[in-house]
């Protein structure tokens, strides 16, 4: 049987520092069981909220979640909020961490964080080496897996879990095409292109939204954590930060963004956030249909929903970049997300222009 490499968190940038004497004393004043010294590591994956495990001088370990010190998204970065869903999650779902605690106090980034379980699991990244990837055929189970998950996600019992006023579906797709393109303009950099067409023709275009569901907003393979012993099997899904309920399309729509394929164009492939180029995986069609046979949704507009991910996508990046020019951060990998914010406007102006979300760029 392959082993998979499970990931490994590293020293905290300097940026993202916790104090862990601080942070020990705030767990027991919190009744939490924790002998200090803590150690503290930080997984370098992610561009959002940051993530640390915390070990204590008895070896239970935790996982703590914090914004970054210059977040000023209104709305983004929620900790009370994302734990609250969690916590409302587990009534319903299981596939999501234990909590431990919601805690605000300034040893950890940002003020404010919570602490949960600590898995051990497998998370497939777009950047692991192919001799250390499964193979093609437990590849394709993954990603068809994935869509399975999605759509048992979309179906939970939104008052069981006590999240049915999470959200307004009301008007959702309405007022994301409008928030979206509205963060985009306030991110706006020397280099970065004009949305303005695709926020138009998005708003002409826009569907008869099916009944609103859970929608986890950032469902892609590195949220998702599979067990080590069978990568088919999923074990939790993480990162609920932008969770909402709202159209389920939409968030099928946000996962294509990050679906690149093998055959794709090199334009594309500047978007590899996730594994799903390695021999085996489903295409983006195959996906859509996966999904709308085991939801029993059929979507009004298809590629109206992709290229909400690409402008979506877009501006993710694009408010990212525009920490690298404000000189909010330090980290490089920051300061070439334009060109991937490039690539986002390009993919959505071929799938406008040829109505399709395979085999864009013809040659």
């Amino acid at each position: 049987m392959p082993t998979y490499p499970l990931d490994k968190p590293a020293a905290p940038r300097p940026e993202a520092h916790i104090d862990p004497q601080r942070l020990a004393a705030f767990l027991q004043s919190q009744g939490l069981p924790c002998v200090p010294p803590l150690t503290v590591h930080q997984y370098p994956s992610g561009f959002s909220n940051l993530t640390y495990r915390i070990t204590d001088a008895e070896a239970r370990t935790w996982v703590l979640r914090a914004p970054p010190r210059w977040h000023n998204i209104p709305s983004a970065h929620d900790m009370g909020r994302e734990y609250r869903i969690l916590e409302g999650l587990r009534r319903v779902y299981p596939l999501v961490p234990r909590t431990v605690l919601y805690g605000t106090d300034p040893c950890v980034p940002g003020g404010s964080f919570y602490l949960m379980e600590c898995l051990r699991g497998v998370i497939l990244r777009a950047d692991m080496e192919r001799p250390a990837a499964p193979p093609p055929e437990t590849m394709r189970a993954i990603g068809l897996g994935l869509v399975d998950n999605l759509i048992q996600l979309h179906a939970l019992d939104l008052d069981a879990a006590g999240l049915a006023d999470l959200g307004h579906p009301q008007g959702y797709v309405e007022r994301q095409l409008r928030g979206w393109y509205r963060r985009y303009a306030a991110a706006h950099t020397e280099d970065a292109p004009d949305m303005e067409p695709i926020g138009r023709w998005l708003d002409d275009h826009r569907p008869v939204s099916p009944a609103a569901t859970l929608i986890h907003n950032d469902y892609k393979h590195d949220n998702i954590v599979l067990d080590p012993a069978d990568p088919t099997r999923i074990l939790a899904v993480l990162d609920w930060e932008m969770a909402t309920v709202g159209d389920p399309w939409m968030d099928l729509g946000t996962s294509l963004a990050y679906w690149i394929c093998e055959d794709d164009p090199p334009i594309m492939h500047r978007l590899r956030h996730s594994p799903t180029f390695l021999p085996g995986n489903p295409s983006r069609r195959e996906v859509v249909e996966y999904y709308a046979r085991g939801s029993r949704r059929e979507p009004s507009d298809i590629v109206f929903y992709f290229v909400f991910g690409h402008m979506k996508l877009a501006t993710i990046l694009q408010q990212l970049h525009l920490r690298w020019v404000q000189g909010l951060t330090a980290e490089r990998r920051y300061a070439r997300l334009h060109e991937e914010v490039d690539a986002c406007v390009r993919v959505a102006r071929q799938a406008m222009a040829h109505r399709r979300i395979d085999h864009l760029f013809p040659t």
